[in-house]
């Protein structure tokens, strides 16, 4: 599996997950960049990614959701705050309701995806900052953790492949 650690910092509010993958910088970033391919990883197996809309410029949306095993489906959002093509993206990343529209009752968080040269192949940090220590354990305690790990590992088959 690609995943080498997942940190959660309770002090600084922050989840970051490292993977390492035998692609250069440029071919990992089409993981991102594209969105057919974003939505062959963007969540854990059991619950696949449709994205419908994908803008990854600084004020730019991704619009996306996942269908479980039974059929329902969870939305959600980014909204893009700055991007570097191949190296660096950042976002709020939100849950939204059925209509697509953000959830105010439910935690945004702040993702920052950072591809650096490193072993021959990329190293892939993923950093997730939350607004409180409520906010970060009740994305903890929703599988936040074990799907992210889920996702990411799914991403060397399709470097592979």
């Amino acid at each position: 599996m690609s995943v080498t650690s997942v940190d959660r910092d309770v002090d600084h509010l922050a989840l970051t997950l490292v993977a390492d993958f035998a692609a250069p910088v440029e071919r990992v970033w089409q993981m991102w960049a594209d969105p057919r391919r974003l939505e062959r990883w963007w969540g854990p197996p059991d619950y696949p990614a449709t994205v419908e809309e994908h803008d990854l410029t600084a004020g730019g949306e991704v619009t996306y959701f996942m269908t479980g095993p039974e059929g329902e489906q969870y939305r959600g959002w980014w909204r893009i705050t700055s991007v570097s093509p191949p190296t660096s993206l950042e976002f709020v990343d939100g849950f939204a309701d059925q209509d697509g529209k953000p959830k105010d009752d439910m935690p945004t968080t702040t993702a920052r995806v950072r591809l650096t040269a490193h072993g021959g192949g990329t190293r892939m940090e993923l950093r997730w900052v939350f607004g409180s220590r409520e906010q970060m354990e009740r994305l903890v305690n929703m599988g936040m953790v074990e799907g992210l790990g889920q996702a990411v590992g799914q991403i060397d088959a399709l470097l592979t492949g």
